[in-house]
């Protein structure tokens, strides 16, 4: 990819102002590419190639444990998607009567349906409803030592707040508590070391900031905490070597394969990995200095426009790729299906307008979004 520009890796720029990467990214050439390689493989050689592909399966655990600064690639499980990934660890952790989970009430539902689950298993689902705090102090001062497990979005999927990590996790350490990161709304977009943070288990799936298919993901584990899991949904795909149909040893493997379960999903694979092969090649500090060059441009913009109240904080501490703000005297949905047809893709979440572009969005698609939130042949038809 020497020499390439984000213009020549991104075809989507050509043709639309894509600032919702918080919802569904756009796909990047090198993904497109190994897709098309996959698809034109199976149609000329069926799977007559499986062994290559087993490699590739490989390759993308390898590729996500550097994006992650993971010590060892054994730890990833391969997953559909976030809300299995979690899933996973809600029904594996072995609870007693009286647990307690810590949650915040605006959690994304693939962060909140699996934790409620737990009640009728004598868990107590606890959910902190946030009135103008910081979500990382409120969620330290409700910790004690009734508390099994926090669980939470690294970036806040509609405020776009970002969360102190090592410091929840600290508070979790000192009273023998877990830590779960759904980081679908940070990985891809800011640089993460599991390494370095105290968290338990990190979920993200691929089609957002990590800009690849629907239906691929990975759970991360901390192995002496995995070591005391119940592995919930048993496979034969769960073990090293799975075309071993005639074991006589069926133990689970100490590995993140014990949470595999049955066929995976080789078309996400080929996806993914081409993904995790450019953000690695790209560097994980030099996408997120070039996000966050690119969120300023949004928050100094909109600052400029009177009817903006800004609901992300301006700290780039606390933020990632999200920037949500409301427009007094709006209707926010009408705005949003208004600026489609101009090719501008924005969203409406919870009450907010939400941009959220990538490391390579041209600046100069941002100015013209922005302007046009400004514009009277859009806004007059989107009056509350």
């Amino acid at each position: 990819m020497p020499h390439q520009s984000p213009q020549d890796l991104f075809p989507v720029i050509h043709r639309h102002v894509w600032l919702n990467h918080a919802a569904i990214s756009a796909w990047p050439t090198p993904v497109i590419e190994a897709l098309r390689g996959f698809v034109e493989e199976n149609a000329n050689h069926s799977s007559s190639r499986y062994e290559l592909w087993l490699e590739s399966e490989q390759a993308l655990r390898q590729a996500i444990a550097e994006l992650i600064s993971a010590p060892q690639a054994e730890d990833i499980t391969l997953v559909r998607n976030t809300s299995e990934a979690i899933n996973i660890v809600a029904q594996g952790i072995p609870w007693a009567d009286g647990d307690e989970v810590l949650l915040l009430s605006n959690e994304f539902p693939s962060n909140l349906l699996p934790w409620r689950s737990l009640k009728d298993r004598g868990v107590s689902v606890r959910l902190l409803t946030r009135q103008n705090q910081d979500p990382t102090e409120l969620l330290i001062s409700e910790i004690s030592n009734k508390t099994r497990m926090v669980a939470v979005s690294s970036v806040q999927y509609d405020t776009g707040i970002r969360l102190d990590l090592a410091r929840l996790g600290a508070k979790c350490r000192r009273h023998n508590a877990l830590l779960c990161v759904d980081a679908i709304q940070e990985l891809g977009a800011m640089k993460m070391d599991v390494s370095l943070l105290p968290i338990d288990f990190l979920v993200c799936g691929s089609h957002k900031w990590l800009m690849s298919p629907e239906g691929m993901g990975f759970l991360w584990s901390r192995a002496d905490v995995r070591q005391t899991m119940h592995v919930a949904l048993p496979g034969w795909r769960m073990y090293e070597d799975p075309f071993n149909f005639v074991r006589s040893d069926w133990t689970p493997p100490a590995s993140g394969h014990r949470f595999e379960t049955g066929t995976i999903n080789m078309f996400g694979v080929h996806g993914l990995l081409a993904a995790m092969r450019l953000l690695n090649q790209l560097g994980p500090s030099n996408t997120e200095r070039q996000l966050i060059e690119r969120s300023n441009c949004v928050i100094d913009y909109l600052k400029n426009n009177p009817r903006v109240k800004l609901i992300t904080p301006t700290d780039p501490d606390y933020r990632a790729g999200i920037i949500s703000f409301t427009l007094d005297c709006l209707d926010l949905e009408r705005l949003v299906q208004t600026l489609e047809p101009l090719g501008i893709y924005i969203a409406h979440r919870a009450g907010a307008i939400r941009i959220s572009p990538h490391f390579y969005t041209p600046i100069d698609q941002i100015e013209r979004a922005v302007a046009s939130l400004e514009d009277p042949d859009v806004t007059r038809h989107c009056s509350a």
